[in-house]
């Protein structure tokens, strides 16, 4: 098995991602013994966000890592642990808050791919950038 980094860069779909995680100095926490969730937006999900967007936060490190740690969930959460309404606090303190209604969603990003397993925790993959 591999780490939630390792993971994602294998993928190939997480281009942006990966590198995001680079230049906010994340690399090292997110290859730690954790245990993390990662809800990882996706790089057309990236793509979808207003143009410049990456490009500003990739020049403005601590609102990157504010947004990045906003992925992130002390712990493994799996799909079956989450409830209709259930609420996680984030790495950066803030919260996302999970609908069953129709499949699941996080903070209104679609679930894609759920309980991705990792060395270190398990990965989500959504459909749209989480903005704290």
């Amino acid at each position: 098995m591999a780490t939630i980094v390792e993971t994602a860069v294998s993928a190939g779909s997480f281009t942006t991602l990966v590198a995001a995680v680079g230049a906010a100095g994340l690399v090292d926490t997110l290859n730690g013994e954790g245990p993390f969730t990662v809800f990882a937006p996706t790089d057309d999900a990236f793509a979808a966000l207003p143009e410049g967007t990456v490009e500003g936060l990739l020049a403005d490190i601590p609102a990157l890592t504010s947004i990045l740690t906003f992925h992130v969930v002390p712990g493994a959460v799996h799909a079956a642990d989450l409830t209709d309404g259930l609420t996680a606090a984030t790495v950066n303190g803030a919260e996302l808050t999970f609908d069953l209604k129709d499949g699941v969603t996080v903070n209104g990003a679609k679930v894609v791919t759920a309980d991705i397993v990792c060395d270190n925790g398990v990965i989500h993959v959504i459909d749209a950038v989480l903005l704290p």
